[in-house]
């Protein structure tokens, strides 16, 4: 997960580097030319948010996975469940306490 955040991060950096690149000969450039750089810049940001849709809907479905996976985990075995919860609260107990 983390390698394709930075995966993504780094996509995005290029392709506003990439953007940032056409608008500045655009403006630079008149007319028809200025017209395909304008065409081009806007299918880099249509990929870009393709990526990121493409991402999100991945997260959105791994979360739901995993929230049903504990879902399952918790029906099946209650006492583990709850033993867990103390567990982990006595833990946070004590390193509050510490402080």
């Amino acid at each position: 997960m983390e390698a394709t955040r930075e995966k993504l991060v780094g996509d995005v950096r290029e392709v506003l580097a990439d953007v940032d690149s056409l608008f500045r000969q655009a403006a630079a450039a008149g007319g028809d030319e200025a017209r395909q750089l304008r065409r081009r810049a806007e299918e880099l940001l249509e990929k870009a948010q393709d990526q990121f849709a493409t991402i999100r809907e991945e997260v959105v479905n791994r979360g739901r996975d995993t929230a049903r996976a504990t879902d399952e985990w918790v029906h099946d075995n209650p006492w583990s469940s709850i033993g867990a919860g103390v567990a982990i609260g006595l833990v946070i107990g004590f390193l509050i306490a510490r402080r």
